[in-house]
């Protein structure tokens, strides 16, 4: 599919999409994790009341809901009732089920092959059927690729390919459900690569693409990033597109650059960026010059449930880092909204449950150790982690309101 063509898909879709969409502009809030209730409970208890109403103001923002296994008909029934219970508001709904997902790692899991993934993809569209959804489509499933696995993962990336092109088919036809590719997060994969990764996974039977999904890049840097990768998939989605990996050096040096002599630097993760920055390491502008005349088609949704103090940095010269896994010191984002004031930004959402572990993490330590940085041992990805969920509460930019 040639550029315009993608372009004039993509906004036929979202437009008509968004007409369905007009009246149900209030997002699902689900019943809360029973570990939270219990948290509350026992703050409540002990005397903690400030911190209780805290954990209670975050369960209370709309959040999504994740599917992980469970045979096409269990998955079918499991996302009707979810609909069913949303009512009239829009569900966000996570699925996450694709063969070899997450490399094995932390979340390993998934279908067994491409047929029954394409089975379960089926039984997970008749759940949603004419309901009003967004539909998350595989966390992780672009950016970790089977060849990005190391030797010997028994999954190819054509399979992948093949069965997000289902996928993004299928989902993609249902009337009221808005459906997002994985595209990494702005620290992650290169404008360019993650663009032609998104063309061969079929962007163009999709509403766009998600961002930042279990991570906590600056919302900031991620608008720039996602308009990034829109315009570069208006151009053809090349993998030579401009990306963070080089700025050119602010606008004015830009002129400079062009002739061969520019200044330019990465940008930096560890900041938000913008076209006004002092800091060469967070300043857009020349970068977004070379993107200058080219409009962007492809929207894209963010996740912003961890991200308000951005990401985390440690002086402590850990074995692994791990600044992926239960990052300490981090907190609440932007709430979830589908009124951004971005014209290619349809939604900040809250996919990643915030208070739900990313996993046990060691920072390279022994198997099964307590995680230095909490002095636990933490529960396994996917199950209620309280102090890290309080800690996002307290610390959540801008403030929770409880």
């Amino acid at each position: 599919m040639g550029a315009g063509a993608l372009a004039l898909g993509v906004v036929g879709l979202v437009t008509l999409v968004g007409a369905a969409l007009m009246h149900h502009s209030v997002l699902y809030v689900p019943e809360p994790d029973a570990a939270a209730n219990a948290q509350i409970d026992a703050l409540r208890a002990g005397g903690g009341a400030a911190d209780a109403a805290l954990i209670e103001a975050m369960v209370a923002e709309p959040q999504a809901v994740w599917f992980t296994a469970a045979s096409p008909a269990d998955v079918e029934q499991a996302v009707g009732s979810t609909l069913r219970r949303a009512g009239r508001s829009v569900a966000v709904l996570v699925a996450y089920n694709i063969p070899g997902r997450d490399c094995g790692g932390q979340s390993a899991g998934g279908a067994r092959s491409p047929a029954e993934y394409a089975a379960w993809i089926d039984g997970f569209a008749a759940g949603v059927g004419d309901g009003h959804a967004i539909v998350i489509l595989e966390p992780d499933a672009i950016g970790l690729l089977p060849s990005d696995c190391g030797s010997g993962f028994p999954f190819t990336d054509a399979d992948r390919y093949a069965e997000l092109n289902h996928a993004a088919g299928v989902l993609g036809s249902l009337p009221n459900a808005r459906v997002y590719l994985d595209a990494t997060h702005s620290a992650w994969l290169g404008v360019g690569e993650v663009a032609s990764r998104l063309v061969r996974a079929g962007v163009g039977d999709a509403d766009g693409f998600f961002l930042n999904v279990s991570n906590y890049q600056f919302s900031a840097n991620l608008v720039q990033y996602g308009t990034w990768i829109s315009k570069c998939l208006a151009m053809g989605g090349v993998a030579n597109c401009p990306d963070q990996s080089w700025n050119g050096g602010p606008a004015p040096a830009m002129i400079a650059e062009l002739l061969g002599e520019g200044t330019g630097v990465a940008l930096s993760p560890y900041g938000e960026w913008s076209d006004t920055s002092t800091n060469p390491e967070l300043n857009t502008s020349g970068l977004n010059l070379r993107y200058a005349g080219v409009s962007g088609a492809t929207h894209f949704v963010i996740d912003t449930s961890r991200n308000g103090r951005g990401p985390w940095t440690t002086a402590t010269p850990y074995p692994d880092r791990q600044d992926w896994c239960n990052p300490p010191r981090r907190g609440l984002g932007l709430r979830p909204t589908l009124d951004t004031r971005v014209s290619l930004l349809d939604a900040y959402l809250w996919v990643k449950i915030p208070g739900e572990s990313d996993g046990t993490c060691t920072r390279g330590g022994p198997a099964g150790s307590a995680d230095p940085e909490w002095g636990v041992v933490e529960p396994a990805a996917g199950e209620w982690f309280p102090e890290q969920a309080l800690e996002l509460a307290r610390l959540a930019k801008p403030p929770l309101v409880p």
